[in-house]
């Protein structure tokens, strides 16, 4: 195992297994950079993320395309058919 994939190995145990218990954050290497996408609960959870991510793969081409989910209630109801 190379030290970058022991290194991503790493943030997603601390992202799954840490305070964020993140499952719907994906870390994937490509070539000598690293890709982070999904889903988040919230923008704060968002920026602890992106933090967390910062701390594991100091030093790397890192692109993060997470997306806060919108949780907010319709604000029509839905016609059903």
């Amino acid at each position: 195992m190379s030290n970058l994939d022991y290194r991503v190995a790493h943030l997603r145990e601390r992202l799954a297994g840490g305070p964020l218990a993140e499952l719907g954050v994906q870390v994937t290497v490509h070539g000598d950079s690293v890709l982070v996408t999904g889903t988040v609960p919230s923008a704060h959870c968002r920026d602890e993320v992106a933090r967390t991510v910062d701390e594991a793969l100091e030093g790397l081409t890192v692109r993060c395309d997470l997306v806060v989910a919108q949780a907010s209630s319709p604000d029509q109801a839905e016609e059903l058919a």
